[in-house]
């Protein structure tokens, strides 16, 4: 198993403490560092070129937003596994993790989330992912209905990916399997915010047959989840 290095920056001692002691005694994580302020952590990560960095964004001497954007820049032109951030904080707002995103956040988790699906993320996040907290997925949804893909010159609807693309390599752009006409009526009901029951209802079809189709659609948009498979889906301009 490869180990995840991961470097946590986070201003409360107690919830730092705790977390760098829970994380070491998960399999495959190992801390190599920890930092109460964004400037020490800064230089810890240049030290160590860890895995994954945990962001906290109110930190006492630099915004966490601004550090994030700085984290992205220690890559550079590195030509191995490059850093991955992911935020860990209390904020919620639209504009917070609309700014975290836009400075190069791979990931957005509140503190609420539960232990399991933190180090979750922390695997899907290293892996080269995405992982959205479900209470901000709405946020990033939003977003990307508003600002879609739309540098695309064939007829085959393309996705412009950052860190989401299914392989290594390649420039960020994946050519996805059409969709049905039935998968893009699912689709639509998944961006509208349905369950599976709820689109069975709407579509007259039983609940199994829905779970078909949305795994169809999870491999054709090569997404993780349902929310992935919608932010694709609105910055491809499959669905509107």
């Amino acid at each position: 198993m490869n180990i995840i290095k991961v470097v946590l920056i986070e201003k409360h001692d107690s919830i730092r403490a705790g977390l760098v002691a829970a994380l070491q005694m998960s399999e495959g994580i190992e801390v190599v560092g920890d930092a109460a302020y964004g400037q020490e952590g800064l230089k810890i990560v240049q030290a160590t070129q860890p895995d994954v960095v945990i962001v906290a964004l109110n930190l006492p001497d630099v915004d966490g937003v601004e550090l994030t954007q700085n984290l992205k820049e220690l890559n550079g032109d590195r030509e191995d596994k490059q850093t991955k951030v992911l935020v860990l904080t209390t904020k919620d707002s639209e504009d917070t993790v609309i700014a975290a995103f836009s400075a190069g956040a791979d990931s957005y988790s509140l503190k609420d989330v539960n232990f399991s699906d933190l180090l979750k993320a922390i695997e899907v996040t290293n892996e080269g992912n995405n992982w959205i907290d479900p209470a901000i997925a709405s946020v990033v949804i939003k977003q990307a209905q508003e600002t879609p893909d739309v540098n695309s010159p064939t007829s085959q609807p393309l996705i412009k990916l950052n860190e989401m693309d299914c392989a290594p390599g390649g420039d960020g752009i994946i050519q996805i399997d059409p969709l049905t006409e039935r998968e893009l009526e699912v689709l639509q009901l998944i961006v509208s915010g349905c369950s599976n029951a709820q689109i069975a209802d709407k579509l007259y079809i039983t609940i199994g047959t829905v779970k078909t189709h949305v795994r169809s659609i999870l491999n054709k948009l090569c997404a993780n989840d349902r929310t992935q498979a919608a932010v694709r889906a609105l910055r491809s301009g499959l669905v509107s």
